[in-house]
């Protein structure tokens, strides 16, 4: 029995085999033919791809039909290099390592630049607070930008004194602070309620007058409008009433006034401080508050089936394991292109099922080996058959 399959010959093609199949060619060699097993159990077997149907119910037998043998030719973009453990292994377009070309290695990253493979070319990408602003790709990212001359971007300049750059956030520079703010040390700072910044930099307010302390409840003196001795509540407090003698009556942490007055949180969440001690409405049905965010306990690797609970991420399991929490248990998990075929959780997923030819896509799945079948990307490789051969189905 002989199954065909509508294509453009000659191309070389990567395919899915469902089921490994035994066949062979009129040459001797075994051939691979897309087949699979009938699902219901019996001896037929039935075509992993099926021809077109046209209107009629037949098939177009106009066009020319390819069949496909195994093939120990690479596809495009991969090869086999001395370094390889398995046929056509390496990927020429995104190896570091063999970025184009077997040996072609991608530079190592440093402090101002990392590179990455991208078909086959070394790409360079500067990291914050840097740029290549010669376009020289041999002295890499050579330029920071956090300077007078290259203020956020390559050639933006600071002209006014006044005004020097100053950075807002990590890799985002600009001229001069907002207003209301002073370039100060550890960055721009607002100088109108800044109890360690009033009004200038480094003009720290005194918490008390006369030696005296604050004579409301939940207050002290500090800085309001670029003025220090000046009445104000203590942090996660506020004066929601606008009456002095009562002091900061209202507590910001309350799920009525959550980080301001009259905030009130939904049914079933609390205030809470999160991870920058900002007072927020957490935490939503299905999820637990842990230090300062709110996690699923049921599926967090770092929170699994109690706060701070983390699964272990150490060297049993293998480097090709991950930790998994299900069901707020911690367990393992093979990262997609292995799997623990031998069961023996030491060693890990120790097996390359992208390409092993004897694991390929799956424990114990084979290709070819008689005519050298390549495992590519979990799929066994297969080319269009030569003149005159046709695959052949052998008995089970």
């Amino acid at each position: 029995m002989k199954f065909r399959i509508k294509t453009a010959a000659g191309a070389l093609l990567v395919v899915g085999v469902l089921g490994v199949l035994a066949t062979s060619c009129s040459t001797g060699l075994e051939r691979t033919v897309l087949l699979g097993r009938n699902p219901d159990g019996d001896a037929g077997l039935t075509p992993a791809f099926t021809p077109p149907e046209l209107d009629g119910g037949e098939t177009d037998a106009g066009n020319e039909l390819t069949m496909y043998c195994p093939s120990d030719k690479c596809p495009a973009g991969r090869t086999t290099c001395s370094t390889s453990r398995f046929r056509c292994d390496v990927d020429l377009k995104n190896d570091q390592r063999n970025c184009g070309a077997c040996g072609a290695a991608c530079p190592a990253q440093n402090t101002h630049e990392f590179y990455e493979c991208a078909e086959g070319r070394c790409l360079l990408y500067c990291r914050e607070d840097w740029a290549d602003c010669d376009g020289i790709p041999d002295n890499g990212c050579e330029t920071s930008i956090s300077t007078n001359d290259n203020c956020g971007a390559c050639g933006a300049t600071c002209t006014d004194p006044a005004k020097p750059c100053v950075r807002r956030s990590l890799g985002d520079y600009q001229c001069g602070c907002e207003v209301g703010k002073l370039k100060c040390v550890g960055g721009c700072q607002d100088v109108t309620g800044d109890d360690k910044n009033c009004g200038a930099c480094r003009n720290v307010c005194p918490s008390t007058v006369d030696g005296g302390p604050a004579p409301y409840d939940y207050m002290y003196y500090g800085c309001v409008d670029s003025q220090c001795d000046r009445l104000k509540c203590v942090p996660y407090r506020a004066n929601c009433d606008g009456v002095d003698s009562n002091g900061c009556e209202v507590d910001l942490l309350s799920s009525d006034n959550c980080g301001a007055c009259g905030v009130v949180c939904p049914p079933g969440q609390a205030c809470r401080p999160d991870q920058r001690g900002a007072p927020q409405c957490m935490c939503p049905a299905g999820t637990t508050f842990c230090m300062g965010m709110c996690v699923d306990l049921a599926s967090d690797p770092a929170n699994c089936g109690a706060c701070g609970l983390a699964c272990p991420s150490g060297p049993s399991g293998g480097s090709s394991a991950v930790a998994v929490c299900e069901f707020g248990i911690c367990g393992r998990q093979c990262i997609v292109g292995t799997a623990d075929c031998n069961g023996n959780e030491k060693d890990g997923c120790e097996v390359n099922t992208n390409n092993d030819p004897n694991n390929c896509g799956g424990c114990g799945v084979t290709c070819n080996a008689v005519a050298g079948q390549a495992c590519v990307g979990g799929t066994c490789v297969v080319e269009p058959c030569p003149p005159g051969e046709t695959p052949v189905e052998v008995p089970k």
